[in-house]
Formats: structure tokens, C-alpha cells, sequence
């Protein structure tokens, strides 16, 4: 059962979300949330090049065991608009807390990423996480810098120099 249901975090640019899990209901919105997202951050977000999010890549998000695995929607508490889409799948044994996020393009640089990296991050340790992992590809740079500016390491992805894993311990 997830640790949290619901809850409004600030951005550093004034910008409320309003942050819940998604539900199979929101297959519909998370689809026409990654049609608004760049094409090059959706191809960052799935390591894939596609016009359109699948049904097979939306079923993760929509269907997580609400522990394990948990996907977030942010909203602007403003307008009510889907924001930013954040993942936490964690491993069997709780290790190891893989996050990634997206977030609309007209709301990118205005502190949407930090507020659900942040979140996300917490969302892991509180699971009993030792650590939270993101893989990039080494092209976006900036989330490479978001999670370096979060307390994020680099460390190289075995068999794909193309990619890193950034990582975070927690104490």
C-alpha cells in the first residue's frame, strides 16, 4: 500500500502540485500528458522513439502495486492540469528505488522536476530503500544536472556507454 495518497508540494517557481498516485482510470489523461511532452523527452522518459505512449508502456503506470511500484501524477493546483508524471519501481528486496519523470514541456525550468525528484527520492527511503537509481541517456543533460544539483552520483550503465545511472544513497 503506498506511503502517501495524496499531497501538495511547492516549486522553487511558485507553482503548487498537487501529487497522487495514478490509477487505471488516468490511462486516458497520462496518454494525452506524454502527447504534450517533447518528443525528445519522451523518447528519455521510454529509451524509445515514438509519436504516441503506447497502452503496454501507460500499463506500468496505471497498474503498480501501489508499494513496489508507484506512479505519481503531479498537477498544477491552479489550473487542474496533469503537470508531471513521476515512476518509483523498486527491486524485490527494497534495495534499490528506480525513479523517472516527466514533465510537460511548457512547465519545464520552472521546478516541477526538483519538487517529484524530491518527492520520489523520499517516496523510496520511505519504502526502506538504501538508495534511489535514475538511467539516462547521457544526451539529456538536464537531468543529468538535476539529480547532480539533488546529491545524484554518476556511474557508468554496464553494456551501454550511451547511458548512466545516477544514484543516491540514503543514510
Amino acid at each position: 500500500m503506498s506511503t502517501v495518497t495524496a499531497v501538495t508540494l511547492p516549486t522553487r517557481s511558485g507553482i503548487e502540485l498537487d501529487i497522487r498516485p495514478a490509477t487505471e482510470d488516468d490511462a486516458t489523461i497520462l496518454a494525452e500528458f506524454f502527447d504534450r511532452v517533447s518528443d525528445e523527452d519522451r523518447r528519455f522518459r521510454f529509451l524509445a522513439a515514438a509519436e504516441h505512449v503506447s497502452p503496454e508502456q501507460l500499463a506500468p503506470m496505471v497498474q503498480a502495486d501501489h508499494f513496489r511500484t508507484e506512479s505519481w501524477l503531479g498537477f498544477d493546483t491552479e489550473s487542474g492540469e496533469l503537470i508531471s508524471s513521476g515512476l518509483l519501481a523498486c527491486d524485490g528486496p527494497l534495495d534499490t528505488g528506480e525513479i523517472a519523470i516527466s514533465v510537460a514541456s511548457a512547465y519545464r525550468g520552472k521546478g516541477v522536476g526538483w519538487a517529484m525528484l524530491d518527492f520520489l527520492a523520499k517516496q523510496a527511503q520511505a519504502r526502506g530503500c538504501r538508495r534511489a537509481i535514475a538511467i539516462e541517456s547521457r544526451d539529456n543533460h538536464a537531468a543529468i544536472e538535476l539529480e547532480r544539483e539533488k546529491g545524484f552520483t554518476p556511474e557508468p550503465f554496464d553494456g551501454d556507454p550511451t547511458m548512466v545511472v545516477l544514484s543516491k544513497a540514503f543514510r
